[in-house]
């Protein structure tokens, strides 16, 4: 009998031992998980640090100037020109006869 209850103890004792392995493994899984897309949150932001305002060309940092009375971005290295949303439209509109008002004022079909 009390070998018996031995073997009870023995295989309860492994039971807990058992779920108590596995506890520990899902929490150091989710751990490693977070850590992980804390880690790439940080490198997405330390890479679009770097890249904004950067010429696609050559890398260099663009300066902010006023053309046709537009503000956009040129780069002082290659003299590369970046608009943002709605400024190349602008700058079409103000040139009435031009081929890039025709581009951009044409009728639609």
């Amino acid at each position: 009998m009390a070998d018996e209850k031995d073997r009870f103890g023995d295989k309860l004792r492994q039971k807990e031992k058992g779920e108590e392995d596995r506890f520990f493994a899902e929490r150091d899984k989710e751990l490693l998980e977070r850590l992980r897309r804390e880690k790439s949150a940080t490198e997405l932001a330390e890479v679009r640090e770097l890249a904004h305002m950067r010429c696609p060309k050559d890398g260099d940092r663009l300066t902010t100037v006023t053309q046709h009375g537009v503000t956009v971005e040129e780069c002082p290295t290659c003299r590369g020109i970046w608009l943002d949303h709605g400024e190349l439209e602008t700058i079409a509109g103000r040139e009435r006869d031009s081929w890039l008002s025709r581009l951009f004022l044409r009728p639609a079909r």
